[in-house]
């Protein structure tokens, strides 16, 4: 899912996500931050003191999850390294963001948009695109791709998915 700042990727994600869920796929996330000096790590906690003192991954084990943090460079990162560590758990795997990395990439994109204009920029800009979504009533955009209101209509993203997937 790829889009501008507030154009719905988050909210046709987990639209997407729901819908596949509810007809039984496991799927998985990836979302890109794009700030610069982000850490998932909390400054002071233990996980944070372990990788300043050297660790290049920390993992946490809670109850009901694990987390695995590695610290280094990821500006050299591929679609197939980031997913390697969980491509075997999962059937679909979602990326929010990652506008550089899948511009060049042929990977089927969603273009989550605001109006027709974005949803025109993107269409010269990404190749191929499935589908544009968004959380606003988009009238007539008249593009290749199909348009899916995911506020009104959640369940039809995810139905378009699906039968892409079976297709393959």
């Amino acid at each position: 899912m790829i889009g501008g700042k507030h154009s719905g990727k988050t909210t046709a994600v987990e639209a997407l996500v729901r819908g596949l869920v509810e007809k039984g796929y496991k799927v998985a996330t990836v979302k890109h931050v794009s700030q610069k000096n982000f850490t998932m790590d909390t400054e002071g906690k233990d996980t944070w003191r372990h990788a300043k003192a050297g660790a290049i991954i920390t993992t946490t084990v809670a109850a009901n999850e694990i987390a695995i943090i590695r610290k280094g460079d990821t500006s050299h990162y591929k679609i197939e390294d980031i997913i390697k560590p969980f491509q075997t758990e999962a059937d679909v795997i979602v990326f929010e963001g990652f506008r550089k990395l899948v511009k060049t990439e042929d990977i089927p994109k969603i273009v989550a948009v605001k109006n027709k204009e974005e949803a025109l920029e993107a269409s010269k800009q990404f190749k191929p695109i499935l589908a544009f979504a968004g959380p606003y009533p988009t009238k007539a955009l008249h593009l290749k791709a199909p348009y899916f209101d995911v506020l009104r209509n959640p369940d039809k993203l995810a139905s378009m998915i699906i039968e892409k997937i079976k297709k393959t």
